[in-house]
């Protein structure tokens, strides 16, 4: 029986592919020569799709069963330099293309994408395995950004400055750098491909990018639908790889500026191994956010909020509220947490009523598991354990479930770890003094929230808390694309934050 409903979700499946890309993907994820039912990825170099020549290809895995659902290709050596030379060759006009007509195609682009909002939303969900609701607010928020890159015509302002002397006058120009790169993880395939080259790209320089080689589906059909808007061949370029594409991009001398956004270890290395070789390098790495609730907080928000904050994406966000610390009283809101949390369906992305899906691989599984068993074997105590969830139709996937630990200490492996799953761990203070102390004594800095009715509660602590965003009752304090995303401390590697002008332009 079990054999029968793996069948039958496999089958499920493969309908689902060849619904989604016939209808819009066939230009750049055609039927592969693999197999008739997988297909294979295309690079997408000076405007075109061009099939890889590479003999190293890479499995694309459906998450929710752990079917291959297609092929991409290590873009080898040739391949690479072919795509710069394709941005450095269309920078000089690009650059000198008026910032009016730059304009015009960031405006029918986010257009373009909001007509296709569902169709990226499904291949998110396919590849990456989020419910379809988190996929579609994936694209939302990079296209908030696409929005804010319309805005160009304010962001390119210079300075000026009349009689700075006698007959003499200052002006400040903001001008392109020239080749940009940028290296997107897994989590969020539209939204951070979509922070990095409408931004470098409406401000006069031409992009390099590299997306997660598990997801590489959204940035494919993003790309068409960049160039359906009018953007001229060459500025925008697509190779896929690993850590050979990851050298590439550090080394390679006609690349001006990397951003990347990913974990600590590559993050460091990419930061390191970029700014050797004179780039301007952005990195925005691990984060272990907190949540302090204090006992005057609205309780039933507040609960909510957490479990939405800690569960939703299935944890797989570096702003995933994965810590809370309960001050005082509210240590006694435990339970009714842990009965919010245990509501939560998990299931494939694509079902209906899922609030979430499985994690990106098998690995990611068992490190997750692993961590939630380094809590019980270091004194902590599971109160909601998701470990060995099953769910029905898609028994080999990698799910699992919302997890609780509690009786967490700062010295715990669970806690000085980023889980990048649904697990929250919580500790508990007397005091919001102590609760500041933990939060500053983590070496993470991306974002913190505090629940409190208080406003002089919360003055505090968004003055004293060491922590690049702060939300006051906002659990996941991302700010829209006109602020600047300020990461800090080993969160973040860099010298200008993500969303700003400043980082694809010179003085």
């Amino acid at each position: 029986m079990a054999a029968a409903v793996a069948v039958a979700a496999a089958a499920a499946v493969r309908t689902r592919i060849l619904q989604v890309s016939s209808k819009v993907n066939s230009t750049w994820y055609p039927a592969s020569s693999f197999s008739s039912s997988v297909p294979t990825v295309k690079l997408f170099i000076d405007g075109k799709f061009v099939e890889s020549k590479s003999d190293k290809w890479i499995d694309i895995h459906n998450p929710a069963t752990n079917e291959v659902i297609g092929h991409v290709p290590l873009a080898t050596k040739a391949e690479m330099d072919t795509a710069v030379a394709s941005c450095k060759r269309a920078f000089p006009a690009w650059a000198d293309t008026s910032v009016l007509s730059r304009q015009q195609i960031l405006l029918r682009y986010q257009q373009l994408i909001k007509e296709n909002l569902k169709e990226i939303a499904k291949l998110i969900t396919l590849e990456q395995g989020k419910t379809l609701a988190d996929a579609e607010g994936d694209v939302f928020r990079g296209l908030q950004v696409v929005e804010h890159a319309c805005s160009v015509t304010s962001l390119l302002l210079g300075e000026t400055m009349p009689s700075i002397t006698k007959d003499m006058d200052l002006y400040s120009y903001r001008l392109p750098l020239g080749v940009c790169a940028g290296i997107a993880p897994f989590n969020f395939p539209a939204m951070i491909p979509l922070w990095m080259f409408p931004m470098a790209i409406v401000c006069g320089n031409t992009f390099l990018l590299k997306p997660s080689e598990r997801v590489p589906g959204a940035s494919m059909l993003l790309a068409k639908l960049f160039q359906d808007s009018g953007a001229p061949d060459g500025t925008l370029n697509i190779i896929h790889g690993q850590h050979e594409a990851v050298n590439f991009i550090c080394d390679h001398p006609d690349i001006k500026a990397i951003s990347f956004v990913g974990s600590n270890q590559a993050g460091e290395y990419i930061f390191e191994r970029g700014s050797r070789h004179g780039k301007r390098v952005q990195a925005n790495m691990g984060a272990k956010n907190h949540g302090v609730v204090m006992p005057d907080a609205n309780k039933e928000n507040t609960l909510n909020q957490l479990v939405g904050a800690a569960f939703g994406a299935a944890g797989q966000r570096c702003m995933a509220l994965s810590t809370a610390i309960l001050v005082g009283e509210a240590k006694k809101w435990l339970p009714e947490l842990v009965e919010r949390a245990k509501n939560l369906r998990v299931n494939a992305g694509d079902q209906p009523g899922a609030d979430l899906g499985p994690l990106i691989t098998p690995q990611a599984k068992e490190r997750v598991c692993n961590l939630i068993d380094s809590g019980t074997k270091e004194g902590a105590s599971i109160l909601l354990d998701g470990r060995k969830i099953k769910v029905k139709g898609y028994e080999n996937g990698n799910f699992v479930g919302p997890t609780i630990i509690s009786n967490v200490k700062p010295t715990m492996t669970c806690y000085k770890e980023e889980i990048f799953g649904p697990v929250l761990v919580v500790l508990e203070t007397d005091t919001l003094d102590e609760a500041i102390k933990i939060v500053n004594d983590n070496p993470y800095g991306n974002g913190t929230a505090i629940f409190t009715t208080n406003g002089a509660t919360a003055r505090k602590y968004s003055h004293l808390v060491d922590v690049g965003q702060v939300g006051v009752n906002v659990p996941i304090p991302v700010p829209l694309p006109m602020f600047s995303f300020t990461g800090s401390r080993s969160s973040f590697r860099g010298d200008t934050n993500f969303y700003g002008k400043q980082k694809r332009e010179k003085n």
